[in-house]
């Protein structure tokens, strides 16, 4: 490492955000960047820790400390191509990932940990700046022809990879434009699209092809897919969400997360066509759910002008610190506030929503709910308690539901002849990703449920090497560590 003693000079810098009062008036992202040389000072802190726990918490084995100390150095170039040997978007991670690697950082242990994340964001954007990212077309192409179906982060980082390995490549999105949940789940002020389309277009100078409004299974069905192209891999995520089925859940007002959300990016994109509207002006909205998609909520709806935001979560309130029970370098389940819950929003923990209240017309008008406990014995899975006595009705206007994803659509299984688990995700050998049927392959979310976009690259990009080898016999494309391979 160049700074042997940086972890000891410098203190742990993030980037700053615009004041709640400016940033709530607009969809635009409102991170402040830090300068240079203060990028560099913390690329500083990156230990010469011998054995780099970061590397097994990044799912994708991200070469951390490599990139790290060429942003000490002042080698920016240098660290966009070692990030990019096995990170094919880091735009979107450096933006979104919860940042595992951090969490699994050895200076973590005693003292703030690097910023992995945001070090990889000026990485990649500082290249993008200079023009050092340009399409890479392969040099032969194989004759092979691959559909992809998903354009989320998994298709995405999976048609690169087979792109460059010279096979043709075509990617099916049932929606109007690219990206899945990145484009239509992800707020644009947490990611603005033009970071997508951006990148898009260096795909399409690199060969991808990209079909929109393509929905295999309906508009196409699976099967003629399948006769059309030597492989098909699947990435169409884990869309189907969990309800809440009590009483009055079907009132107007009641409304998944996954139609709210989507609608009002299409309406920052100037899409015209939405369809019945769908907005918290002037309302008491109660987000229920506490992850990334209730945050996401939040801050939409105060941007919409909600009268008030309550978050409700049913699991009880977690620490602050590590708990003792989950020790580094492990992901621990500890309090996280995003930037939305500071912008206005009330938190209440341990708490169920008991049912939904309507008006004489159908319409939301309120919302019942009990304080609830957990009761945890050694050996055995925690037992869900309702408190006697705290029943109480709450003021709501618009009921938003983020309570995930339950598994992936079952259309195209069935049409296949697909094995899927008790989940309804397709099952696949977790060794080369190949479904029951043969020349089928599938990954991300759709093959192991709803989980993070850094999760779903990797499985793109080794999905991408099996498929290859499927094709050829054998692969070239990395798998997970392989950074020192030919950076394709």
């Amino acid at each position: 490492m160049g700074k042997i003693t940086g972890f000891m000079e410098f203190e742990r810098q993030d980037e700053a955000y615009a004041p709640v009062e400016e940033r709530i008036k607009h969809y635009k992202e409102f991170t402040k960047p830090l300068k240079a040389k203060e990028l560099q000072n913390q690329g500083a802190r990156c230990m010469d820790c011998g054995i780099p726990f970061c590397h097994s918490g990044c799912p994708l084995g991200n070469l951390i400390p490599d990139f790290n100390d060429a942003v000490f150095k002042g080698k920016w170039q240098k660290a966009s191509e070692i990030l990019h040997a096995t990170n094919n978007f880091p735009e979107f991670t450096g933006r979104l990932c919860p940042a595992p690697c951090e969490e699994a950082c050895v200076l973590g242990i005693n003292e703030d940990p690097v910023s992995i994340e945001n070090i990889e964001k000026n990485i990649v954007e500082t290249a993008f700046k200079n023009g050092w990212i340009k399409p890479k077309t392969p040099v032969t192409r194989t004759g092979k022809k691959i559909a992809i179906v998903g354009s989320g982060p998994a298709g995405l980082a999976a048609a690169q990879q087979l792109n460059r390995a010279g096979h043709t490549v075509t990617v099916f999105e049932r929606d109007e434009k690219i990206g899945g949940l990145l484009r239509y789940g992800i707020p644009d002020f947490k990611m603005e699209k033009r970071v997508i389309d951006r990148r898009l277009k260096v795909m399409e100078k690199e060969g991808v092809q990209f079909k929109t409004r393509k929905h295999v299974g309906v508009d196409i069905k699976a099967d003629e897919l399948k006769s059309q192209f030597d492989a098909v891999l699947l990435c169409g995520g884990a869309t189907v969400r969990r309800e809440l089925p009590i009483s009055g859940a079907d009132l107007k007002g009641v409304v998944q997360a996954m139609d709210f959300l989507p609608q009002n990016n299409r309406r920052v994109d100037n899409i015209k066509d939405l369809g019945e509207e769908i907005l918290a002006t002037d309302k008491n909205v109660i987000v229920i759910g506490g992850g990334d998609t209730g945050s996401d909520c939040i801050g939409t709806s105060i941007r919409q002008g909600a009268k008030s935001v309550i978050n409700f979560e049913i699991m009880p309130q977690a620490p602050t610190k590590r708990p003792e029970n989950q020790p580094w370098p492990f992901w621990p389940m500890r309090l996280r506030t995003s930037s939305s819950h500071k912008e206005g929003a009330e938190r209440i923990f341990s708490i169920s929503t008991k049912k939904f209240v309507g008006d004489d017309d159908g319409n939301l008008r309120g919302l019942v709910t009990t304080e609830v406990e957990w009761i945890t014995k050694p050996g055995e899975r925690p037992i869900l308690k309702e408190v006697p006595g705290t029943e109480k009705e709450w003021k709501c206007e618009l009921a938003l539901l983020a309570l995930g994803f339950t598994g992936s659509e079952t259309t195209i299984a069935d049409q296949l002849g697909l094995k899927m688990d008790a989940r309804t995700n397709i099952e696949a050998s977790t060794k080369d990703f190949k479904t029951n049927v043969d020349g089928v392959f599938v990954a991300g979310d759709q093959r192991k449920g709803q989980s993070l976009i850094v999760w779903a690259i990797a499985e793109g990009r080794e999905a991408a090497h099996h498929v290859d080898a499927y094709l050829m016999g054998t692969s070239k494309l990395p798998l997970k560590g392989d950074g020192d391979l030919p950076r394709l």
